[in-house]
């Protein structure tokens, strides 16, 4: 926010605030277009990050978790996903293990109730979950950057552009590591710094050609993307494959189907099995000629009956006004919604297709005679 032409993000929605960090620098548009097409840096340190050494940690977190983390490498990491009892999602966050410590960062208003939750189940495992404040978390995004880093030599000089695989990180000079990740867009570079440096991280990044840009440009992208934000576009009843955080680290999601004996599993492998999740996340196209918006945890309607939820809310440079949404399965991409009072439409790419047969359902049929 000290940098010249830094505008305050607007106030967040339920627990979720982006307070502290820029929402845009003067031509948000402009910075959507780099950010897709070249190379941006946004300032993300208000993200909370929790430091979690200790010689059990891997196989720790892995016991209370839906990832599978227990052959993570020095350098590795990916998305993982605390649940409630019956598989609602709590807590959703980006890990990375270095310097013999797994680094957690998790959206505003989550670190708290983060850190508070695995605390709690450290009990006797040789692990010591702790706030890590002096440390923040910057993003570059940039499709041509990831897509060939021989073609910014400047940049690549300063920053490590870790291998193509997803979450792969390299330590940075003077501390913290660079991360890539495979979203939005075809992937973007997390840098975890020291507090102290960050100021210097931005004049390097921005110094070495990318483009200052505000929290509005990742957030048009991330949606682009699909890719789901917590208390944004989940509600208390959200389970993961509603929202497609369904996969290991080289699918891009945060919960492994192999592993099981995690709270909340018997839910996961029931729906994976037998069923299909009760909403999708889809994207929707909204009306433009209205200057209002619907807010995060509007209804979504049809004929006045209400089929979902709204979440994040963006004016995207090249879609125009959009928004994601949680929609009953059963809604069809031709319906005639409305979202917060505006009208809106499904866009017909974003509807998740699933044609696979399920194990536990074609059990089921076997024994049935069909």
């Amino acid at each position: 926010m000290s940098v010249s032409g830094a505008v305050p993000a607007p106030p967040g929605a339920g627990v979720v605030s982006d307070d502290g960090v820029a929402w845009h620098f003067g031509d948000p548009f402009g910075e959507q277009r780099a950010a897709a097409r070249g190379i941006a840096v946004v300032d993300r340190s208000h993200r909370p990050v929790i430091r979690l050494p200790g010689p059990e940690r891997l196989t720790w977190l892995h016991s209370l978790t839906s990832q599978h983390l227990e052959s993570l490498s020095p350098g590795d990491g990916a998305e993982d996903l605390v649940l409630d009892i019956a598989g609602r999602i709590q807590e959703h966050f980006v890990l990375t293990d270095m310097d013999d410590a797994l680094w957690l960062d998790t959206e505003p208003g989550h670190g708290h109730s983060l850190l508070h939750y695995l605390t709690s189940m450290v009990f006797w495992a040789k692990a010591e979950p702790q706030a890590a404040d002096d440390h923040a978390v910057l993003t570059v995004l940039g499709d041509g950057l990831l897509a060939d880093a021989r073609q910014h030599p400047e940049f690549a000089a300063v920053v490590p552009v870790p291998d193509h695989q997803p979450y792969s990180s390299s330590p940075l000079p003077g501390g913290g590591f660079v991360r890539r990740m495979p979203w939005p867009g075809r992937g973007a570079l997390d840098l975890v710094v020291p507090r102290t440096e960050l100021a210097g991280w931005w004049e390097r990044l921005t110094e070495a050609g990318a483009r200052p840009a505000g929290t509005w440009a990742y957030e048009a992208l991330r949606v682009e993307s699909l890719r789901p934000r917590l208390s944004v576009d989940t509600d208390d009843r959200a389970i993961p494959h509603e929202v497609r955080w369904i996969g290991g680290p080289d699918a891009a999601g945060a919960v492994h189907l192999d592993k099981g004996c995690y709270r909340g599993q018997e839910t996961v492998a029931r729906v994976h099995n037998l069923g299909r999740p009760p909403r999708n996340l889809v994207l929707l196209h909204l009306d433009g000629s209205d200057d209002q918006r619907p807010a995060p945890g509007d209804a979504v309607t049809a004929d006045g009956r209400t089929v979902g939820r709204v979440g994040t809310v963006i004016d995207h440079f090249e879609l125009g006004p959009v928004a994601l949404a949680l929609v009953k399965r059963s809604v069809s991409p031709e319906t005639a919604l409305t979202a917060g009072g505006l009208a809106a439409s499904i866009d017909p790419d974003s509807v998740p297709h699933d044609d696979r047969v399920q194990a536990g359902r074609a059990a089921i049929d076997r024994l049935r005679g069909r």
